[in-house]
């Protein structure tokens, strides 16, 4: 596994789950394009709650119940390596926001990697 210490970008995707491309849900197309770019990995995670652009309310909870909860993609690497995915990203969204911001990476490995370790910042 390549060394992936140091500064890095990580960049959140903020969507709705009823977000679509093509049609398949734009969660999983972005997943997909990720894994197909070689991106180190990343994450989606499942709102219970949020509001955006429109400023409507969107809850989990029964009384409430939204089939359009928020959606966040989150993928940390190189800035140069975001920056060429942009246009496709942005190509892919209809809506949504997204944000970048510089993180220092200190631990990345699997968990059968024998090699993994801390890296001081």
């Amino acid at each position: 596994m390549p060394k992936f210490f140091g500064e890095k970008v990580l960049m959140r995707i903020f969507i709705g789950e009823n977000d679509k491309f093509g049609r398949k849900p734009l969660y999983e197309a972005l997943i997909d394009f990720l894994i197909a770019e070689g991106f180190a990995g990343a994450t989606v995670l499942r709102g219970v709650a949020g509001f955006g652009a429109h400023s409507v309310y969107h809850t989990d909870r029964l009384l409430r119940l939204s089939a359009d909860l928020p959606i966040v993609v989150e993928v940390v690497a190189s800035k140069e390596k975001l920056d060429k995915a942009m246009s496709r990203i942005d190509e892919m969204m209809g809506g949504g926001l997204i944000t970048m911001q510089t993180v220092n990476v200190v631990r990345y490995c699997n968990k059968d990697d024998k090699q993994c370790v801390l890296n001081e910042p």
